[in-house]
């Protein structure tokens, strides 16, 4: 819930600190250097990155650099944020550190009540997206479980492999292991969807194995 005084302006007693980004190493930062210097920010940090990449060690050094009263200032928001989530969750950050938001394109400003209030928007807006996905998704399961489909994973072993596995058990040459690794599945597989079939059979198996390959040295 929206607030008055969470529509008061940060004050801005500290330095203005600028944050540019590219996608690929052939673009130039320049154009957003000029312009992040020309808005009066006294450093600029720069990263070469796709947005879509979390590994920005340049946005974090320049979080790290902030302090209460500074105010991060970036060409435009797509610049700074990898999703309207990203931005809501960095911006939210920088207002819990008493440090301002400014996007020059869209003339975004976290320290004037306008636009705290536009933040407070995008966070609602953004909560009722994830609202919506997750009915959406429970809708769809709970249709799908209507039509009989099986959600899940599918399983290791089907009707056919579990009767063809105790066929296999009921001949004395085969183990466990052997029977484990003509159905390409595990030990214990085998165990799970067979459960008449004792553990203790498969570490007689095991036994007798090393006792066998002792005896052969």
């Amino acid at each position: 819930m929206t607030t008055t005084d969470d529509l008061l302006p940060t004050t801005r007693t500290g330095t203005l600190v600028g944050y540019g980004r590219v996608s690929t190493k052939d673009q130039i930062l320049d154009r957003q250097t000029h312009a992040l210097t020309d808005a009066g920010c006294i450093r600029v940090f720069t990263d070469k990155k796709s947005g879509k990449n979390t590994d920005r060690p340049e946005l974090a050094a320049c979080l790290d650099y902030l302090r209460p009263g500074d105010t991060l200032v970036v060409l435009s928001l797509d610049r700074l944020a990898r999703s309207l989530q990203d931005l809501i969750t960095i911006v939210g950050d920088l207002r819990r550190r008493e440090v301002g938001f400014r996007s020059l394109h869209e003339a975004l400003d976290t320290t004037t009540p306008g636009g705290r209030l536009v933040f407070h928007v995008f966070a609602a807006l953004a909560e009722f997206i994830r609202e919506l996905i997750v009915e959406g998704t429970h809708e769809g399961l709970a249709a799908a479980r209507a039509r009989g489909q099986r959600l899940g994973r599918p399983p290791a072993m089907d009707a056919e492999m579990v009767e063809r596995a105790r066929r296999m058990l009921a001949q004395p040459e085969e183990t466990v292991s052997s029977i484990a690794k003509l159905l390409g599945v595990s030990r214990a597989t085998l165990y799970k969807y067979l459960p008449e079939l004792s553990p203790a059979r498969g570490e007689r198996e095991l036994e007798a194995g090393v006792q066998n390959r002792e005896e052969s040295r």
